[in-house]
């Protein structure tokens, strides 16, 4: 499995959940038979379609997925690690819920409690997870808390690790795709948990170890994220997925449906948005990844122009068939002075359609540029005096 590398984010993050493209042949989404929606184009950093985004809603197991961050953010800085085995308390054993059906007799492997949270949706595996990395669940509470007020998931809060029904205990869906995406972008070594389709521990029941994301047994380009469920909250799913096309590669979508009707419900309207982004929408590319967009003078430097662009590729995305008509503008600052340091930002690429904004794209310096000698700044200095 291949997720976006972490360059991506800050391409992607700025615009993720910008406004839903407006210009007026903007293709209107399917029907979807659930209280909220979202679809994101990640590759592009778009929203392509969306509904009540930012109604307080409950959790359910999406819950885990800040659990699953912040388990592999402690996996990361080396304070566990996969192998390590993890004490199972009273408290993560009697969990009600969906279960992993660990017991205090057992000690698990962080790998196989990962796999019991993400795959099985265990109460008791996320419970164990939280102990481990925060000490208590409390204090792993607070933990999750602070990396979504980081994250600016200001519709969010958490009461506990696992998703069961607590006062106070929601989200959004526009947290939600801001959580998913910095999920995918941060830890693609972690990502193959979410496409794991089975999984059992030794000793517990058989019946409990398929994924509980249909999708991905129907979709092979399906794989992730997270399921969820409570009375409350209805069917939930966080789905993504990816798909080759030309002169682009790979473009990821994600789907967030909440308040669905139904397991196979849920299921039926991710799939249905993801076939309708993919359909509806061309993704086309710029620039490639390190191609300058733009190559301005630069004055008192050791050279006298600088490449600016993005380290990766720059895609947007638009109505099909009409990527023909898309304008490009660089806006920058006026007179460009060195120094600059690669990946320092420099200016915005914004992209139009028949005069409506598609996308602004913040360009950095694709080279370091180093001050000229005293006599050069000196004679550039003369010429801008004059300028």
């Amino acid at each position: 499995m291949s997720f976006a590398l972490p360059l991506l984010r800050r391409l992607v993050l700025p615009l993720l959940l910008a406004p839903t493209l407006l210009w007026a042949q903007l293709p209107q989404p399917p029907e979807i038979a659930a209280r909220n929606y979202l679809l994101v184009d990640v590759t592009a950093g778009q929203t392509l379609a969306a509904k009540d985004i930012d109604a307080p809603v409950e959790q359910a197991s999406l819950t885990k997925l800040m659990t699953g961050y912040l388990v592999f953010d402690a996996l990361r800085a080396r304070k566990i690690a996969l192998e390590q085995k993890l004490p199972v308390s009273e408290r993560a054993w009697k969990m009600p819920g969906s279960r992993m059906f660990i017991d205090p007799k057992m000690q698990v492997p962080v790998d196989d409690l990962l796999k019991g949270m993400i795959v099985q949706s265990g109460n008791d595996a996320t419970v164990a997870l939280a102990e481990g990395v925060g000490g208590t669940v409390e204090n792993f509470v607070r933990l999750m808390n602070e990396q979504a007020k980081a994250f600016g998931m200001n519709g969010t809060q958490y009461k506990n690790p696992e998703g069961l029904t607590e006062a106070g205990h929601t989200t959004t869906a526009r947290d939600l795709a801001t959580l998913s995406t910095r999920l995918m972008l941060d830890f693609p070594e972690y990502m193959h948990y979410y496409s794991t389709k089975q999984y059992r521990y030794e000793g517990t029941p058989a019946s409990n170890s398929n994924n509980r994301n249909t999708l991905l047994f129907r979709d092979p380009t399906v794989d992730g994220l997270k399921t969820g469920h409570t009375q409350a909250a209805g069917y939930c799913l966080v789905a993504t997925s990816k798909r080759d096309f030309p002169q682009v590669g790979q473009r990821r979508l994600l789907s967030i449906v909440l308040g669905a009707a139904s397991e196979n419900a849920r299921a039926n309207e991710s799939q249905k948005l993801l076939n309708w982004g993919y359909t509806a929408f061309d993704a086309v590319k710029l620039f490639d990844a390190g191609q300058a967009a733009a190559t301005p003078a630069v004055w008192k430097g050791a050279q006298n122009t600088l490449k600016i662009g993005r380290p990766e590729a720059i895609v947007v995305t638009v109505p099909s068939g009409s990527g023909g008509k898309l304008t490009t503008e660089v806006v920058r600052q006026d007179p460009l002075i060195a120094p600059f340091a690669k990946g320092q930002p420099v200016g915005t690429l914004k992209v139009s359609l028949e005069g409506q904004s598609v996308a602004e794209v913040p360009l950095v310096a694709l080279e370091d540029v180093g001050q000229a000698g005293i006599f050069g700044r000196a004679w550039d200095a003369i010429r801008l005096w004059i300028k």
